[in-house]
């Protein structure tokens, strides 16, 4: 596949991810490196969904990393239970926060980061090996249907993670 996404931007929410997802595999189809692959992803989902910030945190010893992302700089290291990154590693589940400001222990890397979405991947003994972290400068802007779609991208990294 070429390095081109193909997204008609007049589409729903949902219609846009069914879009994508094809194309996603494609992209990573073939590819063996894990850091590239996570790259066109993150870029790709920017590109597609315009997320004030998306990208991933691998679980690296007792610690969640920083790795490939799309948006303003960010938190490096994240603790097992801090923020929303580290509970969803943590309780291993993905998590919907509306409104950041009222989750306890929020991490702010960023004031402007309103509402988040974040799923963890698993590897194939059912381990937290990243999470997938989305953010929003909007309240309330993710739903049931980003976490159906990106569980399915979360369910895509895992196969080549």
């Amino acid at each position: 596949m070429a390095e081109e996404l193909i997204i008609n931007q007049q589409l729903s929410k949902e219609e846009k991810y069914q879009n994508l997802l094809p194309q996603l595999a494609a992209l990573t189809s073939g590819e063996t490196d894990v850091m590239a692959n996570l790259a066109n992803l993150m870029a790709a989902l920017k590109q597609t969904f315009h997320f004030w910030w998306v990208g991933v945190y691998m679980v690296k010893n007792d610690e969640l990393v920083l790795g490939p992302f799309q948006g303003p700089v960010a938190c490096t290291r994240i603790k097992k239970g801090k923020g929303v990154c580290g509970a969803a590693w943590q309780q291993a589940n993905t998590l919907i926060v509306p409104n950041v400001d009222e989750f306890p222990g929020h991490i702010a890397c960023s004031s402007l980061s309103k509402s988040e979405i974040v799923i963890p991947v698993f590897n194939k003994n059912k381990e937290v090996i990243m999470v997938i972290d989305v953010d929003s400068e909007k309240l309330a802007d993710f739903d049931q249907t980003d976490e159906i779609y990106l569980n399915k991208i979360a369910n895509l990294i895992s196969d080549f993670a």
